[in-house]
């Protein structure tokens, strides 16, 4: 999935650093610096789930751990309007998706919403954008899937002071199956391997929520797969 992944395109030396390790005055390559580049490409998608799971956190895939590079150009991307990440980004998703949905079955990605607030100050959902670049990827690659939104997503209050089955519930009661969700399990696109997209993992409590949501629309989660885990987790080596 990885091969030349940032070589397609190389900008010319940009105003600005480097969005994942801020050198400056570097040649970029989609933003990003040779070293960055190297570094980012050598991740491979493995395991991860949080120490403990909450109830219902499905099997995930995360490209790395939050940390280097792909923090720092995953912070690029979604709070410093570095929209053209999206494409490299994207592939690396399309990594972590491939290691949890079977290639000779159809794929239906998921992404995690974005409250309306987020898509304003984002200029856009940025996990639909992700997701629609991961789609194109897995696309070139000769998986057969589609993304779907079936799910919005509330305000929810500030979680810091909350327990793990507090979180939890914050996280279900902030989502909201859409009112087309009959027409789209009518259709063909919601006929297949369900993966739910998303940027980071830490407590797991999004990503359970969403599950239990779409479960509860019968639809059946095969797993997860995100860009990047928190440190504090635990995961397994190989997948």
């Amino acid at each position: 999935m990885l091969p030349a992944l940032f070589g397609e395109l190389a900008d010319l030396v940009l105003p600005g650093a480097c969005a994942g390790c801020g050198a400056e005055r570097v040649r970029l390559t989609y933003g990003t610096c040779a070293a960055c580049v190297a570094a980012l490409e050598a991740l491979r998608p493995h395991p991860a789930a949080p120490s403990p799971p909450p109830p219902g956190f499905p099997p995930c895939a995360t490209v790395g751990p939050y940390e280097g590079p792909l923090r720092g150009a995953l912070l690029a991307y979604k709070e410093k309007g570095r929209h053209r990440l999206a494409r490299p980004l994207g592939t690396l998703l399309a990594g972590a998706v491939a290691a949890v949905a079977p290639r000779d079955r159809p794929v239906v990605l998921v992404p995690v919403p974005s409250t309306a607030a987020a898509r304003r100050e984002r200029h856009g959902d940025h996990m639909a954008r992700l997701t629609g670049h991961a789609e194109r990827r897995l696309r070139s690659a000769g998986y057969t899937v589609s993304t779907v939104q079936p799910l919005r997503a509330l305000p929810r209050p500030d979680s810091t002071s909350l327990n793990a089955s507090e979180r939890l519930i914050s996280a279900v009661n902030s989502l909201r199956i859409s009112p087309r969700i009959g027409v789209l399990r009518r259709g063909s696109r919601m006929r297949g391997t369900l993966v739910v997209t998303d940027d980071i993992v830490t407590t797991g409590a999004t990503l359970a929520a969403v599950v239990r949501r779409l479960e509860e629309a019968d639809m059946q989660v095969t797993g997860a797969a995100v860009l990047a885990a928190t440190q504090l987790r635990r995961t397994t080596p190989g997948i």
